[in-house]
């Protein structure tokens, strides 16, 4: 099968066609056509095999993850997402893993409706790399610079099951049938916080979705508004599996520094009244520069880990 052959079976016909895609697949680009009065909103995230993933990971949840994390980034701008491209590396050609790789990506495209308009295949180590762009009403994006001392800050869902999951699928851990299967979806297919993203655009004054951990990417708000915070970590939102899995201070950890939750943190006016279904309040911005974690005794909690480093 030739590279055009493995892009027509696979991935050119069965994503969501859009009106707004004037020229999608084939040509030497592709041509979109931008609303009035909007902005957009673009991202790339590169998902390496046995780095981002482990080899035994399921195709189609590759192919779900890789989009899901593409998403993340534009839910926390407040947009939606509207066309993809992909980039796909592999090591062969292999019918049955290409299939349900693709499955796994088409089925999250179709529940956005996002259009797959181009990229690019090649031969080499699995690596699959996807640019997404979203639209904005124009100057509203959530951005990470808009904290401001007083804004209170919450985070989407529960935090740390992915990193446990992790932990799972690389068999450092054994835990029960029920924790494994969770913890597993989490962080095989994470959650888009998409529409939750997108009702924040008039509450927020920051946003950021955590891949690399709590405490790394509040703390990118924190350096890019130039404040600093207090976060209670008892007030962390735990899930169940999770704490019936590990002791208390392994669950803050990993809440704190695993990553790959892919849920948004989020700051806003103190006055502000959330009204936002999964969403739970942990801290405060303060004037001071830093992050300080504490506990609901005022004790200093030290995390042993600032979270994922790339390099």
């Amino acid at each position: 099968m030739s590279e055009f052959d493995l892009i027509s079976r696979y991935f050119s016909t069965k994503f969501p066609q859009r009106s707004d895609v004037d020229l999608s697949i084939g040509d030497d680009a592709a041509i979109c056509t931008v609303p009035p009065n909007m902005q957009l909103v673009t991202a790339i995230d590169t998902l390496v095999a046995d780095v981002h993933f482990p080899l035994t990971t399921k195709p189609e949840d590759i192919g779900y993850k890789a989009l899901a994390v593409n998403l993340s980034d534009i839910a926390a701008m407040g947009a939606t997402p509207v066309w993809m491209t992909l980039a796909l590396t592999c090591p062969e050609f292999n019918e049955i893993w290409l299939q349900r790789f693709s499955d796994g990506l088409l089925e999250l495209a179709r529940l956005n409706q996002v259009s797959l308009i181009g990229g690019d295949t090649t031969r080499g180590p699995l690596t699959i790399t996807i640019q997404i762009t979203g639209l904005v009403p124009l100057n509203t994006a959530l951005k990470r610079n808009g904290a401001n001392p007083g804004d209170s800050i919450y985070v989407t869902g529960t935090l740390g099951d992915a990193g446990l999951g992790l932990q799972v699928a690389k068999q450092q851990v054994v835990l029960s049938t029920l924790a494994k299967k969770y913890t597993l979806s989490r962080l095989n297919r994470p959650t888009p916080r998409l529409q939750i993203g997108q009702k924040l655009l008039k509450i927020a004054t920051s946003a950021i979705d955590i891949s690399d951990g709590l405490v790394a990417d509040l703390g990118h708000i924190l350096n890019f508004s130039n404040v600093g915070a207090s976060l209670q970590i008892d007030n962390l939102p735990l899930s169940d599996e999770l704490l019936e899995s590990v002791p208390y201070e392994t669950a803050i950890e990993l809440a704190l520094t695993a990553g790959d939750d892919y849920e948004l943190c989020f700051t806003t006016p103190e006055s502000e009244v959330l009204f936002i279904d999964s969403c739970t309040y942990i801290g405060k911005i303060e004037p001071d520069l830093g992050l300080r974690c504490v506990t609901k005794t005022s004790d200093i909690f030290i995390p042993k880990a600032n979270g994922y480093q790339h390099f």
